[in-house]
């Protein structure tokens, strides 16, 4: 298995976010990075850098899935930013469109409310180029399935998959697996995104809901009590001809490894009944009982069964790491989700 990781990603490590109203130490930053690397290690896989991106290409495929204004605010936000009297050392909202926008605004703060939905994506001068070399990780596991790889990994951090047309949250800023299905689609005709982070995928849902020809589905803690709270029941069935091409099974909050395994074993049924060419993984280890996101209570063993079934669709995939965050498990948990696909 080809594994892909550019360093250029640890030049976005917001220190901190706002959690229940307070600023605590954000568990998104480049130790992630060490702490999976580590797990690949034990699983006897190495990380490849990828070759550098063709910029306008790459530009191309991220329209496809973000607003240009959006991917223009994420590269020019910061410098306005700094522009403003007494403006604080990170871009962070203090407003937000609430009940829905109908003005898009001009002023640099109008802005930040619009496309930061929240408040765990503080901006920095180097964020932007931190979540392009996430990009570019995904897009180099995508174009190595292309060129004849069975399968691929892209280390990728920040994460993506809370990032939609033009709304970055949950630490997410660009889809790195909305983008690898992007790639994926330039030859596959039907390609189909499995999520199966702690955390329901808002963004890569909105990106796809209207659509046919990209299946999404996500197993993830109850919104109704659970970020990102507002999207991820199990009425969302997709829009227009995306009718039935999306799938999500909301789990109680605490939920061991038996129900989310048994939730997988119906999220892949559905991913089977949609017959796709290709698979993205959204691989989300957070589910783990001690990841310091609390929501679900899976143990390290359950992550080799994971691997197990994904591996037995025996289709053409990119595995893009999305949630997990920094514990004392969290190199074990990819090193089991990687000996259950090798094996």
């Amino acid at each position: 298995m080809k594994c892909f990781y550019h360093p250029d990603q640890a030049m976005h490590a917001p220190p901190t976010f706002l959690l229940r109203g307070q600023p605590v130490a954000s568990p998104e930053g480049p130790v992630r990075a060490e702490l999976l690397t580590q797990g690949l290690a034990k699983a006897g896989l190495v990380l490849t850098a990828p070759v550098e991106s063709d910029s306008p290409k790459l530009r191309k495929r991220l329209e496809q899935i973000h607003t240009p204004r959006y991917l223009t605010f994420l590269e020019t936000i910061y410098a306005r930013w700094q522009a403003l009297p007494n403006a604080a050392e990170f871009v962070a909202p203090n407003i937000h469109p609430c009940g829905g926008g109908h003005h898009y605004p001009r002023h640099p703060i109008g802005q930040a409310g619009w496309h930061l939905h929240d408040m765990a994506c503080p901006l920095s001068a180097t964020s932007f180029q931190g979540a392009l070399a996430s990009a570019v990780t995904a897009e180099a596991a995508a174009e190595a399935v292309l060129d004849g790889e069975a399968v691929a990994y892209a280390l990728c951090r920040p994460p993506g998959h809370h990032a939609g047309p033009e709304r970055a949250g949950g630490f997410c800023l660009l889809n790195n697996s909305a983008l690898a299905a992007t790639v994926l689609r330039e030859r596959f005709a039907k390609v189909a995104i499995i999520d199966v982070d702690l955390h329901h995928g808002n963004g890569t849902q909105d990106i796809f809901y209207a659509r046919n020809d990209v299946w999404t589905g996500s197993l993830h803690a109850d919104p109704s009590d659970f970020y990102p709270f507002f999207w991820g029941g199990a009425d969302e069935e997709g829009s227009d001809e995306g009718v039935g091409c999306n799938v999500n099974l909301p789990l109680p909050v605490g939920s061991d490894g038996e129900v989310y395994l048994d939730a997988l074993a119906i999220l892949i049924d559905h991913l089977q009944r949609y017959e796709p060419d290709a698979v993205v993984v959204a691989l989300g280890l957070d589910a783990h009982k001690d990841d310091p996101l609390a929501g679900l209570h899976v143990e390290t063993e359950a992550f080799i069964e994971v691997g197990k079934r994904l591996k037995a669709l025996s289709l053409p995939m990119v595995i893009v790491q999305e949630g997990g965050y920094p514990t004392e498990h969290l190199s074990a948990n990819l090193a089991a989700f990687m000996q259950g696909f090798t094996a």
